[in-house]
C-alpha cells in the first residue's frame, strides 16, 4: 500500500509540474496571441483598435490585462475543472473542447491502433528471434527493421507516397481521412473509404516503430534466458514452447512495459510529420496549427492531453509490474 500511495504521490507532484510549465512555455514562444489575432482581422481589411483587442482577447478567456499570477491561477483553475477556453487561432471562436473531440477518434484509431500493432509485432518477433539466437530469423530480421526504424517518419512517408499514391499506378489516397464526397456513417462504404485512407500513414507507424520494439525483447529474451531457472526449466524437460513464451518471454516482456505505456501516453500527440504530410485530421495535425496561430487555449489543453495520457499510462503500468512480479511487491 505505501508503494502504491507514494507511486500516487508522484504521479500528482509531476502533474502540477507539468501543467506549470505547460502554462510558461506557449507564452515564451515567439509571437503572441494578441499580434495573431491582429494580423488576421487585418487580412479582412479590419481595422481594430487596442480596446476592441483587449475585448475580443478577455472574452476568448486570456486578458494580458491581469498579472501572471492571477492569469496562472485562472489557468490551473480551468483546467482542472475542464473549461479550456475557445480557439484564437484558425478555427477562431470554436471551443477547444470540440476542436479535440473531433479530432481525438482520428488519432486514437490510426496512431493508437497502429502503437499496439507495432509492439505486439516487435514483441513476438523479438522473442522468436532471442530464442533462436543466430538462426535464419535473428540475422534478417532484426536489421532490416533496426534499419528502417532510423529512417525519418516524413522520408518514409513520401517515399510510400511516391510510390503508391501518384501517377498512373496510383493505387491508394494520400490525402485526408476519407473521401470529400461521402457522408461520415457506419456504413460500408464510408469504413472502407477510411481503411483506405489509413494504410499509408499506418504503414508508415508501423514500419518506423517496430524495430525498437524488436531490439529491446531480442536483447531481454537474451538476457533472461541465461537465467538459472530458464536452465533448470529446460533440465526439467519442459517443453520449449512453454519455457520461450511462459518462462522467459514473461519475464523479458516485463522491462519493456515502461516503454509501451509511455508510447501510448504519446498516442494522444499523434505523429505530427505523418498527420501533416498525409494531411490528417488528427491532433498532430493540430498540434502543428495551434503552434502556427500561436493559439494558447488549444495548445495548452493538447499539452494537458498528451501529459495525463503519459501519466496515467506509466502509473497503470507501475500496477501492473507491482501485480505481476513479485520482486516488485518486495522491493516496494
Amino acid at each position: 500500500m505505501r508503494y502504491l500511495l507514494r507511486r500516487l504521490g508522484f504521479f500528482v507532484l509531476t502533474l502540477w509540474a507539468a501543467m506549470t510549465l505547460n502554462f510558461f512555455i506557449p507564452r515564451m514562444m515567439p509571437g503572441s496571441p494578441e499580434q495573431a489575432l491582429r494580423d488576421r482581422f487585418s487580412k479582412g481589411g479590419n481595422i481594430v483598435s487596442p480596446e476592441q483587442l483587449q475585448t475580443v482577447l478577455a472574452e476568448f478567456g486570456f486578458d494580458p490585462g491581469k498579472n501572471l499570477l492571477l492569469q496562472y491561477i485562472e489557468y490551473l483553475k480551468a483546467m482542472v475543472t475542464g473549461h479550456w477556453g475557445v480557439s484564437i487561432g484558425s478555427s477562431l471562436g470554436v471551443p477547444v473542447t470540440t476542436l479535440i473531440g473531433s479530432a481525438l477518434p482520428w488519432t486514437l484509431g490510426l496512431v493508437g491502433i497502429t502503437t499496439v500493432l507495432a509492439f505486439a509485432l516487435g514483441t513476438l518477433i523479438g522473442t522468436i528471434s532471442g530464442w533462436r539466437r543466430g538462426g535464419l530469423i535473428d540475422g534478417v530480421v532484426p536489421p532490416v527493421f533496426i534499419v528502417t526504424s532510423a529512417l525519418p517518419y516524413f522520408w518514409v512517408a513520401l517515399l510510400f507516397i511516391s510510390l503508391f499514391a501518384i501517377g498512373d499506378h496510383a493505387i491508394l489516397p494520400n490525402d485526408f481521412n476519407y473521401d470529400q464526397g461521402l457522408t461520415p456513417g457506419f456504413n460500408a462504404e464510408f469504413i472502407l473509404s477510411v481503411l483506405k485512407h489509413g494504410i499509408l500513414p499506418a504503414a508508415t507507424i508501423l514500419i518506423t516503430a517496430v524495430g525498437g520494439w524488436i531490439l529491446t525483447m531480442r536483447n531481454n529474451m537474451i538476457t533472461t534466458l541465461a537465467e538459472d531457472y530458464v536452465r533448470m526449466a529446460r533440465a526439467k524437460g519442459i517443453p520449449n514452447r512453454r519455457i520461450m513464451f511462459g518462462y522467459a518471454g514473461r519475464n523479458a516482456f516485463l522491462p519493456n512495459l515502461s516503454g509501451f505505456a509511455m508510447s501510448l501516453g504519446f498516442v494522444i500527440s499523434g505523429t505530427i510529420l505523418v498527420e501533416y504530410v498525409f494531411n490528417y485530421p488528427g491532433l498532430g495535425y493540430m498540434f502543428y496549427n495551434a503552434t502556427v496561430s500561436t493559439d494558447y487555449p488549444l495548445l495548452q489543453a493538447l499539452f494537458l492531453l498528451v501529459t495525463l495520457a503519459v501519466l496515467i499510462c506509466v502509473l497503470l503500468c507501475d500496477f501492473a509490474v507491482f501485480l505481476l512480479d513479485p520482486r516488485a511487491r518486495t522491493k516496494g
